[in-house]
């Protein structure tokens, strides 16, 4: 499931941070819900542990509001009562309960969105009709997916570096499917401006690219999503929702001449970002990491080992917090497109409302705890050493 309103929103550091990064929190994430949605009856409330050995029903033939995925996930937490229930009266009880985190307003720029999808995918001829349904074989390097195959820590980071805590570069796509990507998303803008349609931009920072869910990608992007970012995820962000991923904002940005030139300081609106170079020939344009931070310190400095720049080469990807500060530097020659996916996990963005400690994500939070255990400690130990010093006394 694709999401609009994709905002980056700006931080004060280095340069200014702009991002539009909602955190959310752990595989238990659900339990949250329970509790929130105790409101219910008793025999209607929703279990605060998840039944692990019920089978799920599969809700991907339905148009729904949510992802199907969320649905599925959501019915392990449904009380025995109801597990037995017709497909459609599960529907109901957990959309009732979905709809409470999507306020009214949010709901209608949704249906409007959707609408406008829909207007471009009736009329928007594809030129490679190939590339918008998953063929793993063509669209990814053989080391990729072999490490999904095998789906371990030990086999994700046989392919991985990780230059700087948290940001992880791998191999990932075939230069044959970036050629077909860039060859699209060049006819698109074409019929676009042919058609004197208006276009939506991938955020509020980026005035050139386009959202690849609008003409008829997030199928596809699901699929990316799903089946191989969110088992990598679950290994390694798990502290931010990495194992309930469930909705997705998928576009190209460009960069160069006549296109954006950099992009400052931010932070991501998801809690996994994707990013992959699809080319073309470019000089510049190095991603610099700053460290990651929650709301409360997104504008503190940076310390030395968060500081971190990234090279982009066509067909490599990143995969980092969206919470992890970072820009763009200037493209100084060429053209420079790159196709992002923002993955966001509900259920963490709901469990974040409830907690006051980041520290096992948040750069400074973590230092804020450490020194606060420093603290403590020297004062037990200052402590320690009056009583003894009394005690020969």
């Amino acid at each position: 499931m694709s999401l609009p309103g994709a905002d980056r929103r700006e931080v004060q550091g280095p340069s200014p941070v702009s991002g539009g990064g909602n955190g959310v929190a752990v595989a238990s994430d659900l339990n949250r819900l329970a509790i929130v949605a105790s409101n219910q009856s008793t025999s209607q409330r929703l279990r605060l542990n998840p039944n692990k050995d019920h089978k799920p029903d599969s809700y991907e033939d339905l148009q729904l509001d949510f992802s199907p995925s969320i649905f599925s996930s959501l019915e392990r937490y449904l009380p025995p009562t109801m597990l037995a229930l017709p497909r459609d009266d599960k529907v109901k009880f957990m959309k009732d309960i979905l709809l409470k985190y999507l306020p009214h307003g949010e709901r209608n720029r949704v249906q409007k969105h959707r609408e406008y999808r829909q207007k471009i995918i009736s009329n928007y001829q594809p030129l490679h009709r190939e590339i918008y349904t998953m063929h793993p074989q063509t669209f990814f390097v053989p080391s990729f997916l072999k490490a999904i195959n095998d789906n371990s820590e030990e086999s994700f980071r046989s392919i991985m570096s990780e230059p700087s805590p948290g940001v992880f570069t791998f191999e990932m796509i075939q230069p044959r499917f970036c050629e077909l990507l860039l060859s699209e998303v060049e006819n698109f803008e074409k019929w676009v401006n042919e058609a004197k349609f208006r276009i939506m931009r991938p955020n509020t920072m980026n005035k050139y690219g386009a959202v690849l869910d609008d003409f008829g990608l997030e199928t596809m992007l699901d699929k990316l999503m799903e089946g191989y970012i969110r088992p990598i995820s679950k290994v390694f962000f798990q502290e931010v929702g990495g194992s309930t991923l469930d909705s997705h904002h998928g576009f190209v940005v460009e960069y160069g001449k006549d296109r954006d030139v950099d992009l400052g300081f931010h932070v991501d609106d998801s809690e996994v970002t994707l990013n992959v170079c699809l080319g073309k020939q470019f000089s510049g344009g190095e991603l610099f990491f700053r460290g990651t931070r929650c709301d409360k310190h997104v504008n503190t400095g940076s310390q030395s080992e968060e500081i971190f720049d990234y090279s982009h080469v066509p067909g490599r990807a990143v995969l980092h917090r969206g919470r992890h500060r970072h820009g763009a530097r200037a493209t100084t020659s060429g053209h420079r497109i790159n196709l992002l996916l923002w993955c966001r996990s509900s259920v963490f963005r709901e469990m974040k409302k409830y907690q006051k400690d980041f520290s096992s994500w948040c750069g400074e939070c973590f230092r804020e705890k450490k020194e606060r255990q420093r603290l403590s400690i020297a004062a037990t130990k200052s402590e320690l050493l009056r009583k003894e010093g009394e005690s020969t006394t």
